[in-house]
């Protein structure tokens, strides 16, 4: 199609936009490491779920470690084991100890670190999941986990940028939401019983019912009665 003058020079402008949007959207999202879910409940105990996809065309995968949040420290932390990946757990002094029932815990996990062993590393075009189970979920409005993504050739990804509103980063971090307990529905008003209030109000309406019916009654026997003679 040939396109002159000002109209046309419009036209392929416009054919070159649209044109170029729709090869941006046709690009792949960078994957990144994620927490799911995406959200917790503030008290409760959750099961996290780190997914961590291999960026590289060459490289495998070999080392994840994921980093505990200093203030939204967890009681309890464990690790549900991965075929071929060994995991070790660092702890970290708390400057103020938590209670989990009834012990009081000084201590929490601060870095869990997963390392391939042999065949087990993540291969180009492949993902790996590991699992956690944590709690009780502290009481703050999100948990961020910075995490770092180990290559077979050294070359090391920081996911540690913290979200920030608005914009994207480059390199974000796992972010879990954490919400509040759904309130308890209120009860519903019990149902009165027949023998209460409103069983004596539906007595005495039944009783002047039946007084009614009886003076109406009356009545009528003394209309059809036949009046005295005159004296």
């Amino acid at each position: 199609m040939k396109l002159t003058g000002k109209n046309g020079l419009r036209t392929a402008a416009v054919l070159a936009a649209v044109t170029a949007m729709i090869g941006v959207s046709a690009l792949p999202a960078a994957a990144h490491v994620t927490v799911n879910p995406k959200e917790a409940t503030v008290g409760g105990y959750a099961r996290l779920n780190f997914r961590v996809p291999n960026e590289s065309d060459s490289e495998s995968t070999v080392k994840v470690e994921v980093a505990f949040p200093e203030d939204a420290p967890f009681a309890s932390v464990s690790v549900k084991p991965s075929a071929g990946w060994t995991v070790a757990t660092e702890k970290r002094k708390l400057s103020k100890p938590i209670k989990n029932h009834d012990s009081e815990i000084t201590e929490a996990v601060s870095k869990i670190t997963w390392t391939a062993d042999g065949s087990a590393a993540v291969k180009p075009g492949q993902f790996q999941e590991f699992d956690l189970s944590v709690g009780p979920v502290p009481d703050v409005k999100q948990i961020i986990f910075k995490a770092l993504q180990t290559y077979s050739d050294g070359t090391i990804v920081r996911w540690i940028d913290e979200p920030k509103e608005g914009a994207e980063v480059e390199h974000p971090a796992p972010v879990l939401k954490v919400v509040k307990a759904a309130a308890a529905a209120a009860p519903a008003p019990a149902a009165k019983e027949e023998s209460g209030e409103g069983s004596g109000v539906s007595w005495a309406i039944a009783l002047g019912a039946v007084a009614l019916l009886v003076s109406l009654a009356a009545l009528g026997l003394s209309l059809r009665r036949p009046a005295p003679p005159a004296g």
